[in-house]
């Protein structure tokens, strides 16, 4: 037997997760045996748990969308994966178990130059960062890019690699401990939601047009956004942390040309296929070999423990928080 966190029911992590003992999978012909390494917790698992995110598991389903695995066992006509080879684990199972089964031919494989808990927190927020500076708007060095939720692991991504892009950033964040160390990342300015800011932004751009504003907050935070977009700026959503709406933008759409889109990674990954994904994770995975770019880590906890991770990873923090068997 083997330990999983699942759900029987769509509702609130705290009240529909329970750790279980489950059969331990045998990998069949074409199939590996993966082991989990480390997991990480994302606002989007909360989503799908709660049943709104924009895909659901059948239930009952095993918890989490980003791990990364270790090749534990081979089934019978196996010859591209090896036993210790390192691959993320597969999404579709559930993260959140010490182990599972797929194909060979669907695994991703990853570097084992990099440490676990890197390699745990890449495949979704790196690439979102990378994609929303790189596919939306067609960015220049010296442009400048606003944000929301700057201390996001998303955020965090954006700041290091919009540096190496020779992009300059304005994160917005909730709490005055988290300016400095953005600063220290390599954020350009970085200012508190609802002190006004939106007032002073010539003065911080020095009196250069914002063409990109990434919202993944919603309500107020991304009206402030559109206030200060230049003429023809955009503004892409890929998250709703606060679930506030955000009011039809009326005056900003027709005056200033603002334009407005959305971002999935999941569905970029479909829409783009197998060579355009793996072309991303390349850029990527040489940002995090080389610099610029190291994800944060605010602690790590077994998956026996797992309801003291979900409450960490519900409250403010600088970093993710992963699980591990």
């Amino acid at each position: 037997m083997q330990k999983a966190i699942r759900y029987h029911e769509f509702g609130k992590p705290e009240e529909v997760l329970k750790l279980e003992s489950i059969e331990m999978p045998k990998p069949k012909s074409g199939e590996v045996r993966v082991k989990l390494l480390a997991a990480a917790i994302n606002p989007s698992d909360f989503g799908m748990i709660a049943g709104s995110y924009g895909s659901l598991r059948e239930l009952p389903a095993v918890a989490g969308r980003e791990a990364v695995g270790e090749v534990d066992a081979l089934g019978d006509g196996v010859d591209r994966l090896k036993v210790g080879d390192r691959v993320r684990f597969p999404s579709e199972a559930g993260a959140w178990q010490a182990f599972t089964c797929a194909p060979e031919s669907e695994l991703f494989t990853v570097s084992k130059e990099l440490p676990i808990d890197q390699l745990a927190l890449s495949f979704i927020n790196p690439p979102t960062a990378y994609c929303l500076l790189k596919t939306i708007v067609d960015l220049e060095p010296g442009d400048w890019v606003l944000q929301n939720a700057g201390n996001s692991a998303v955020g965090i991504a954006v700041i290091q690699i919009a540096k190496a892009f020779g992009l300059r950033t304005i994160s917005q964040v909730r709490r005055e401990e988290l300016i400095e160390p953005l600063k220290a990342l390599g954020a350009d300015q970085v200012v508190m939601e609802g002190s006004g800011w939106t007032k002073s932004i010539s003065e911080m751009t020095g009196g250069g047009a914002i063409r990109l504003a990434l919202n993944s907050i919603g309500g107020n935070s991304a009206i402030d956004q559109i206030k200060v977009l230049g003429d023809g700026g955009t503004q892409v959503t890929f998250g709703g942390m606060v679930g506030e709406p955000v009011r039809f933008p009326t005056r900003y759409l027709i005056f200033n040309d603002i334009r407005m889109a959305g971002f999935w990674w999941d569905r970029w990954i479909r829409d783009h296929g197998a060579i355009e994904y793996q072309r991303v994770m390349d850029a990527v995975y040489a940002m995090m070999t080389d610099g610029p770019l190291e994800l944060e880590v605010a602690a790590s906890y077994e998956l026996e423990n797992f309801a003291e991770a979900i409450k960490h990873a519900g409250s403010s923090r600088f970093g993710k928080v992963l699980l591990k068997p």
